[in-house]
C-alpha cells in the first residue's frame, strides 16, 4: 500500500461512499451499482481504484465478486494521520527551518 494511492483513492466521493456502504459487510459489484447513477464501467473504475489502495479486499464465489473494507489498511492510515494531530511541533519540510 502506498499511502499516495490511498489519498488518491479517498479523494473520489463516490470511492468515499462505497467505503461506507462496505463498511456493514461485503456486497457485489451488482448491489454496489445499484445505489449509483453510473455505469457499469465507471463502478468498475471506483473499485479498481480503492482494490489498487488496498482499501477493498475481493472474493470470487462463483459466478459472483464480492467486495469488503480492508479495515487493517484503514486502520494504518488512521494512526498515520492521528500521529500528524498528536505532534506537538510539526517537522519543518525539507531544506526549511521551522
Amino acid at each position: 500500500m502506498s499511502f499516495s494511492d490511498t489519498f488518491k483513492a479517498l479523494a473520489d466521493p463516490a470511492r468515499r461512499e462505497i467505503l461506507s456502504m462496505l463498511r456493514d459487510g461485503r456486497m457485489s459489484a451488482g448491489d454496489i451499482a445499484s445505489r449509483f447513477g453510473l455505469t457499469g464501467a465507471t463502478i468498475s473504475y471506483h473499485l479498481s481504484t480503492l482494490k489498487k489502495a488496498d482499501l477493498i479486499t475481493e472474493t470470487r464465489e462463483k459466478n459472483f465478486i464480492y467486495y469488503e473494507l480492508n479495515t487493517s489498511v484503514v486502520e494504518e492510515v488512521m494512526l498515520w494521520l492521528s500521529g500528524l494531530k498528536d505532534s506537538e511541533e510539526p517537522d519543518a519540510p525539507e531544506g526549511k527551518e521551522a
